[in-house]
């Protein structure tokens, strides 16, 4: 995705941008305009989880601030010093109709979070010799990835993992098939169809010669995990990542479950593409349209720990980590570059935090962990409509990592 300024945009344009990690998101993700030094005011905590005068009080500030303008319903985070000790703010409301307050903790759709999840069974069987990093994708789904000057034994896994295969994005070919995303809001997508849908189009460029964000490598490889594996990729993350580190509310949604289990605030998209649309309710949704790029559901507080064990060694083997750590810059880029299915961001009070981020109609989630044990994950519960509110949301990301001790 280019950075540039974004503009309100309908349908599938809005979609295919939101649940790959928006334009103007993705190109703000570790882009902080605001010091990290947020206004440390005295305010209230859903929960009582904080209290005023507490030096994490500007996390609050920042997420009161998030919902303030109307833009986001809600906004809820949660956060891990360096000690260890965990904090749960929310802001706004979880329910437009009825006032309901933001659940603590709340479920939500993670979106393009998903793509560490699938990273991290893939670079699971690299170290267990089950895959090649630098293997073409034709040796595990031969005959796949052909047509149009598409070559799979030209493309290899690691390339996908990282961006720079040259696919095109199928979300091009949901644009041009749908008018509108309200079209296909609940429609079904098998993944080989999603695949279908990109391989329809020339590359744009050779692999290896160019970055571009791209979901359709990350839907390939969950085809190469349930051809190595012979098992549903859904099952491979429950077994291989949510049982072992006991994620109690994260989970792989069902084929056709388009609703969101237990506690959670509700997702919130515009009716139209004008400047201040209203606002619909989104939450119930089929998720199959990202599948292993975006289809997760999860709480901040468990995304924390997944990342937390993910960079502390607890899922993968050393050499095999050192491997994902090892980022490509991004066009146009500073504050940020890319590894294997997980982001290296600059921080404003010094460091990198390493995470992901994910936007799918309803929610927009930042997260990440600090090399010394740092975490964070906030959401808002609709995407950003403006480079603004988008660099709003990136800048309570870093001051929320950044204030912590």
């Amino acid at each position: 995705m280019r950075a540039r300024q974004a503009k309100p945009r309908s349908g599938p344009r809005r979609l295919l941008a939101l649940t790959t990690v928006a334009a103007v998101t993705l190109s703000t993700l570790g882009l902080v305009v605001a010091p990290a030094g947020a206004d440390p005011a005295p305010s209230s905590v859903s929960a009582g989880v904080a209290r005023a005068g507490r030096p994490d009080d500007g996390v609050q500030t920042s997420l009161n601030g998030l919902v303030r303008g109307g833009e986001f319903p809600g906004a809820l985070a949660s956060v891990r010093g360096r000690g260890g000790r965990v904090r749960d703010y929310t802001a706004g409301v979880g329910d437009l109709a009825s006032g309901a307050k933001v659940p603590v903790n709340g479920r939500v759709r993670v979106a393009s979070t998903t793509k560490t999840f699938t990273a991290t069974v893939v670079l699971q069987l690299a170290g267990e010799g089950k895959v090649e990093l630098d293997a073409p994708i034709e040796k595990y789904l031969p005959g796949l990835v052909r047509g149009n000057g598409n070559d799979g034994s030209r493309i290899t896994v690691r390339q996908l993992l990282q961006h720079t295969s040259g696919l095109e994005d199928y979300g091009r070919g949901l644009t041009e098939r749908y008018p509108s995303y309200f079209d296909f809001q609940h429609r079904y997508f098998e993944p080989r169809e999603l695949v279908d849908l990109a391989l329809a189009y020339k590359p744009v460029f050779a692999p290896g010669q160019g970055w571009r964000y791209n979901t359709t490598g990350y839907v390939l490889l969950g085809l190469l995990v349930q051809k190595v594996t012979g098992r549903p990729v859904g099952e491979e993350i429950t077994n291989r990542i949510i049982t072992p580190l006991g994620l109690r509310d994260t989970y792989w949604p069902a084929v056709g479950e388009q609703t969101i289990r237990g506690p959670h605030p509700k997702g919130y998209y515009p009716k139209t593409a004008e400047p201040g649309a209203e606002l619909a309710d989104f939450t119930d949704m089929d998720p199959s349209m990202a599948w292993t790029s975006g289809q997760m559901i999860s709480t901040p507080k468990d995304l924390n720990r997944f990342l937390g064990a993910l960079l502390g060694g607890e899922l993968l083997k050393p050499e095999v980590l050192e491997q994902m750590k090892q980022t490509v810059t991004v066009p146009g880029q500073a504050e940020w570059s890319y590894g294997l299915g997980l982001m290296k961001i600059k921080l404003s009070c010094g460091g990198y935090a390493w995470g992901h981020g994910g936007d799918i109609p309803g929610y927009e989630t930042r997260d990440g962990v600090t090399e010394d044990g740092r975490a964070a994950t906030i959401v808002v519960t609709a995407q950003p409509r403006t480079r603004e509110s988008a660099n709003q949301v990136n800048t309570a990301f870093d001051a929320a990592l950044c204030l912590q001790k």
